[in-house]
């Protein structure tokens, strides 16, 4: 484990620092905030409205304890402990800490709920779902800043839970929905109070729910992931719950080692990979469909597609957990992908405000101030500095995103190692890394090679590395290091098209039993990267928000060219197609400006072939 909290610079750390400043600084400061004064007993006690908003308070809490132990900055901690006291001192006898009246309640049984499309609830829809998030926030302020009265309280909202599935009757599926999606969460925290406790009920707690959550016939979560059941047909594919029950049950892997929950999540994690991701790494949905955050069946395309910047949250989360257990680099490149693109592009330079959804192409449009998605930002920029660099048990140490920043790491033999990072990365530049600590140290030191970094170079003080540079693994340098010593990374970056089809085939039999096949819808696009970052522009001419391109028969590299950074420091990419005026393209998260109702044009339409 690192020493202290990795500092992140460039990009990255940019918007940790508006973080600190925005959201968790003012969101936030003690029991009179709104998000805080909703579990006052005399407010809780006559809500009835079956509202989400007491998840604010556990979010909150995991941001703000992770902002506040990296950064130290005292008045962030003051706020923190405040917080969580508060939220101690009002948990009732029996362990409930929500903001629902008695009679809503997820401890009490309910008539029967009327039958919908997403097996919703007609009460307590979120009453779960907030106990959930108090259970991470609690646990991270007790990580962060120990002490017993908070690891206390978690245990009672653990033990409430236990018995209200156990001895009350009721199944955790009844309780959310998305036809349990949004109940059976508390898998994730159920395993963290089991590894903060060793307590065996709490792992029990969350292999129950794991029971109920198969046991229910429209969301069968592990039956149907084992059986490389598409993500959108597990309940009713909604993305950020299902991303999040896939973190819990990683975690369940982790606790008991049952392999079955492994492969159902690397499975489930293939299916998003493959067909439910945008450019920039966002779980995409909602096209045609009743809800704007459900997983489209695979084979959808549209670059009008939501992203929900809680679905990035989770899978974020859910690569965290995936690259912990297998160490595959591919999971950290996911995190860096989703963050430089979606997840910046959702985040304003404020730190305060946030977009709930971003699109391939579409319109900027920052959310409203209760909105679930702020929050979720704020916890997944505080992700990513633990990500950043690790050091395994055996000394090791890895270097899984890339930017401008400085870590240090306890040395086998005492002393220890900082290592510290230099580039303008995710734009085009060298990558340097320079090592300092004991005159002699020994240890392996990890760097993951982007899979599109097909030319990669590595130097050890100015000689070729000699080691393997495979795209989409990690170059493991193995020696003696010495204070001083520096690596030299290359990847280079040029431009690179994309193109995606947004087709329809209808299928059916003839009256012979053959199949007949028949496209009926059928249009092409193409779309810019160049290494990490997805290219976008804003609205072409000034006002149109799509235009057909025509593309050149020529190389790309002929007419498809990486610009210079200019005084603003953002390279631009420049299409010349050849029969109108150039069109620039920056990075997607940058473009407009990052202005409130601003435009973003990644996935612009191809002419159509000529017919044959």
């Amino acid at each position: 484990m690192t020493l202290i909290p990795p500092q992140l610079g460039g990009l990255l750390g940019g918007a940790l620092a508006a973080n600190l400043r925005g959201r968790l600084a003012h969101f936030i400061v003690d029991e009179h905030s709104p998000a805080i004064a909703l579990f006052a007993p005399e407010r809780r006690s006559e809500n009835r409205e079956g509202d989400w908003y007491g998840e604010h308070a556990g979010k909150w809490l995991v941001a703000a304890a992770k902002a506040a132990a990296r950064s130290g900055d005292a008045a962030l901690r003051a706020n923190v402990l405040r917080v969580a006291d508060y939220l101690a001192s009002v948990q009732e006898a029996d362990g409930y800490l929500g903001t629902y009246a008695p009679d809503h309640r997820f401890m009490r049984p309910q008539p029967p709920k009327p039958a919908s499309w997403d097996g919703a609830p007609s009460v307590r829809t979120w009453d779960i779902w907030t106990h959930t998030y108090l259970l991470l926030g609690l646990l991270e302020v007790h990580r962060h800043f120990p002490a017993p009265r908070y690891l206390d309280a978690a245990r009672r909202i653990g033990d409430l839970c236990w018995r209200t599935l156990t001895d009350g009757g009721i199944d955790i599926t009844e309780l959310g929905n998305h036809h349990g999606l949004s109940a059976t969460v508390l898998m994730d925290p159920a395993v963290e109070l089991y590894f903060a406790t060793g307590e065996p009920r709490y792992l029990e707690l969350a292999q129950r729910v794991l029971q109920q959550a198969n046991g229910h016939r429209e969301l069968a979560l592990l039956t149907r992931a084992l059986e490389s059941t598409d993500v959108s047909a597990i309940a009713t594919g909604k993305a950020y719950q299902l991303a999040w029950n896939l973190v819990g049950l990683a975690k369940l892997h982790r606790a008991t080692g049952n392999a079955d929950y492994r492969r159902a999540v690397e499975l489930a994690w293939h299916s998003i990979r493959e067909h439910h991701l945008t450019l920039g790494g966002g779980p995409w949905g909602g096209v045609a469909h009743r809800s704007r955050e459900v997983f489209n069946p695979a084979g959808v395309f549209s670059p009008y597609g939501y992203v929900e910047t809680c679905s990035s949250l989770a899978w974020i989360q859910l690569n965290r957990e995936l690259l912990a257990i297998t160490g595959e680099a591919r999971y950290a490149e996911e995190i860096e992908r989703t963050a430089y693109n979606d997840l910046l592009g959702a985040q304003a330079p404020n730190g305060e405000d946030w977009c709930y959804y971003v699109f391939p192409n579409g319109k900027r449009v920052h959310t409203t101030y209760w909105r679930c998605c702020k929050s979720s930002g704020a916890m997944a920029l505080e992700e990513l500095p633990a990500l950043a660099y690790v050091q395994d048990a055996d000394g090791s140490v890895t270097v899984n995103l890339y930017g401008p920043g400085v870590a240090r790491f306890a040395l086998a033999g005492g002393g220890e190692l900082r290592l510290a990072q230099h580039t303008a990365y995710p734009y085009p530049d060298d990558i340097r890394l320079r090592l300092a600590g004991a005159p002699t140290m020994r240890f392996a030191l990890k760097l993951r090679i982007p899979s599109w970094a097909t030319d990669a170079t590595l130097a050890v003080n100015g000689e070729d590395a000699g080691v393997a540079l495979v795209p989409g693994s990690y170059a493991v340098l193995e020696r003696e290091w010495h204070d001083g010593d520096e690596l030299l990374a290359r990847f280079p970056m040029q431009p690179r098209l994309h193109r995606a089809v947004n087709r329809n085939v209808q299928e059916s039999r003839a009256p012979d039993g053959s199949e007949v096949r028949q496209e009926v819808l059928h249009f092409e696009y193409a779309a810019i990267t160049c290494g990490p970052l997805v290219y976008a522009t804003g609205l072409i001419d000034g006002f149109k928000i799509e235009e057909t391109l025509r593309l050149p028969a020529a190389p790309p590299e002929r007419w498809l060219a990486l610009q210079g950074a200019p005084a603003d420091g953002v390279p631009r990419i420049v299409l010349d197609p050849g029969y109108r005026a150039p069109l620039e393209f920056t990075p997607y998260f940058a473009t407009g400006g990052r202005v409130d109702g601003s435009w973003r044009l990644s996935w612009l339409p191809l002419a159509p072939e000529p017919p044959a």
